[in-house]
């Protein structure tokens, strides 16, 4: 009996990319395929939600990004031999396909499945190419984008298949909505999956301003960094507001399907969630991210008026303790954002992606 075909997905860094690596392992492994994770050392940190099944495989990359003279003058050859690293393996294991998510630590497996001239595409989740992705966009034999409209080398043809979310969030899909109004009422703030300092520092403060009959009702999930939630935990109690600070929540699913309103980064995951869940939010897009991409993630929703996005410079206590009380104070407006926000969602992502990978075993090798 022959073994089941082996999917190879590339991914690490963030949560950005794990998070849809994960939703496609889940897909893949339940159509009867085996799945191989590739990353680094760094991105093992988010494979705790992963299916057992899946084997973990760490491979050494690197990036100019980070470290010394000395460290960026390694990177070329940590990357060669994690590239032939991952090649050796690949000749072993004999994959059907492979799939990059971004991030350097795709690199290697990547690499060493175009040296082979193995079935290959990336997925990118976000509005505007990462470097990897860019990078190897033509070299690969299809490109999948989670953000529509995205940004694509000239030359290049992508297919908009969305953000593949995990099965945790799909659990949630469409959940009914509870307006807000004189009673209980849940705000989860996210910063990504590493938490964000400037949420922390504006957040607290522009809940603490709105009105004593709101506030009494506010419950709030804010996700905050180690070094900041100290901190921030302290702030809310100080000012009598219920408040569960983490930094890092594993249930955001839930969190995010019992809130009124989220208040987050525009991170693509973030924005597939929203969208799939059916949530009203506050965007506050990281504005040192690559391209500026955080903004395109989030342009869908606030066209559709679904969201509010506040640049990083504006976004002070004052403005969004006006945005947050404008949201909370009608109810009718908020459930309006909320079934927005649904009707842009892609909850059939992860089965598209799927099905584009199945079909590049059908394909000549390139």
């Amino acid at each position: 009996m022959s073994n089941p075909p082996l999917l190879v997905i590339a991914a690490g860094g963030t949560g950005g990319h794990m998070f849809p690596a994960q939703a496609l392992a889940e897909v893949m492994l339940a159509r009867g395929w085996r799945v191989k994770l590739s990353t680094d050392a760094r991105g093992a940190r988010y494979t705790s939600g992963f299916p057992d099944a899946v084997e973990i495989e760490q491979i050494a990359s690197a990036t100019f990004a980070r470290g010394g003279l000395l460290a960026k003058a390694l990177v070329p050859m940590r990357i060669l031999s994690g590239t032939l690293s991952a090649a050796m393996r690949m000749m072993r294991d004999k994959p059907s396909a492979v799939i990059g998510f971004g991030g350097y630590p795709s690199i290697p497996a990547l690499g060493a499945s175009w040296m082979l001239r193995l079935p290959r595409m990336i997925h990118e989740q976000n509005g505007v190419l990462g470097r990897v992705n860019e990078i190897f966009s033509k070299r690969v034999d299809a490109v999948a984008c989670g953000t529509w409209p995205t940004t694509l080398p000239e030359g290049v043809e992508a297919f908009h298949v969305g953000n593949p979310v995990r099965a945790s969030v799909l659990e949630r899909a469409g959940a009914a909505y509870i307006a807000p109004g004189d009673y209980p009422m849940e705000v989860l703030v996210m910063g990504g999956s590493q938490g964000a300092r400037i949420l922390s520092d504006v957040i607290p403060p522009a809940i603490a301003a709105l009105p004593m009959e709101m506030l009494r009702n506010i419950r709030v999930s804010h996700q905050a960094r180690e070094e900041d939630g100290t901190r921030v935990a302290q702030y809310y109690a100080e000012n009598g507001i219920n408040a569960d600070v983490q930094p890092f929540f594993h249930d955001v699913p839930r969190r995010m399907s019992e809130a009124q309103l989220v208040i987050s980064r525009s991170g693509a995951s973030s924005i597939a969630d929203l969208t799939v869940i059916g949530r009203p939010s506050i965007l506050i897009p990281f504005a040192a991210a690559a391209g500026d991409h955080q903004v395109a993630n989030g342009h869908g929703l606030v066209e559709a008026e679904a969201a509010i996005m506040i640049r990083e410079d504006a976004a002070n206590p004052e403005t969004l303790t006006e945005h947050i009380e404008m949201i909370l104070s009608d109810g009718a407006a908020a459930l309006t954002m909320a079934n927005k926000a649904l009707s842009l969602g892609k909850p059939e992502a992860a089965e598209t992606l799927a099905d584009m990978v199945q079909n590049l075993t059908l394909k000549e090798p390139s």
